[in-house]
């Protein structure tokens, strides 16, 4: 693939670690001082500011730095012109129905506003959202209608709805395989959040997941087979912090799991690994 068809916004230090002579062959748009006003939590107007200055660098792959960035997603999906079907892989299922609506943990919502998604699909959500009380302040509205697909990894004692389409580590690639093949011939966005990820495999900036990066590879592969992959993303290394607002500071602070800042050692044995393999099978493109 042509490096024309891929970008780099750097709104972070995620990925600052690598060496120069390893970092992705594509064009690169630092982004980081206006960044900081859109980070985790944040408003139309700043992003539709943001979209507005940037769209003309818009590619359909797009590499970003933290999940805190995840909504923009919202934002990439727009350059697409006819219809297409949303595919996230994601720790957490980022339906929230509360304000802010612009947020990393909202923005599923703000993608499906689109009208040309005709669905979202989300896979490997891990994290307490989908069980009940929690579930109640996502879009349930949007999955029972089956506008969106949320399948999250089963947890024992929690009894799910029928709208919601948990998996097993026994089960859950015969029903990627049969999503998949629903899909026939579709065209797909595939955005992946490194969370959903074991911890094993990934330095973020938010709970791990369950997936390994040999998982995401084969469903990406399988894919292929059946639909056509229109374009991407992939967001979720670690980045230190950087807000604009002190609202976003303490939202932040009160949100985030407690971790400790990661060596580079540590981010070149995880996350080095990550973006080379995933990024390949994402854009089949070399590195």
């Amino acid at each position: 693939m042509s490096s024309t068809k891929q970008v780099w916004f750097r709104t972070d230090d995620a990925w600052d670690f690598i060496a120069d002579g390893q970092k992705p062959n594509m064009q690169v748009i630092d982004v980081q001082e206006e960044a900081k006003a859109l980070r985790f939590i944040t408003s139309a107007s700043r992003v539709e500011k943001f979209a507005a200055h940037h769209a003309h660098e818009f590619r359909p792959f797009t590499l970003l730095g933290s999940g805190d960035f995840h909504h923009l997603s919202a934002v990439w999906t727009r350059q697409f012109q006819e219809p297409f079907t949303l595919l996230s892989f994601d720790n957490h299922p980022d339906w929230d129905i509360r304000p802010p609506k612009w947020s990393c943990g909202a923005w599923i919502n703000r993608a499906l506003e689109n009208p040309r998604i005709q669905q979202g699909s989300i896979w490997g959500c891990g994290n307490f959202e989908c069980n009940f009380p929690w579930r109640l302040l996502g879009n349930r509205a949007a999955a029972q209608a089956g506008r969106l697909r949320v399948h999250p990894w089963a947890q024992k004692g929690v009894n799910y709805p029928s709208w919601l389409n948990p998996l097993t580590s026994e089960t859950w690639k015969s029903q990627f395989t049969d999503w998949a093949e629903s899909q026939n011939g579709q065209k797909i966005y595939v955005t992946i959040d490194m969370d959903c990820l074991l911890s094993a495999e990934a330095v973020t900036n938010w709970e791990n997941g369950r997936f390994t990066c040999d998982d995401l590879i084969w469903a990406l592969r399988t894919l292929r087979e059946k639909t056509e992959i229109i374009g991407g993303d992939l967001c979720g290394a670690w980045s230190q912090p950087a807000y604009q607002t002190t609202f976003q500071r303490l939202a932040g602070w009160f949100d985030h799991p407690r971790a400790s800042v990661p060596s580079r050692e540590d981010l070149l044995a995880r996350n080095l690994p990550v973006i080379e393999r995933l990024w390949s099978a994402l854009t089949s493109a070399d590195f």
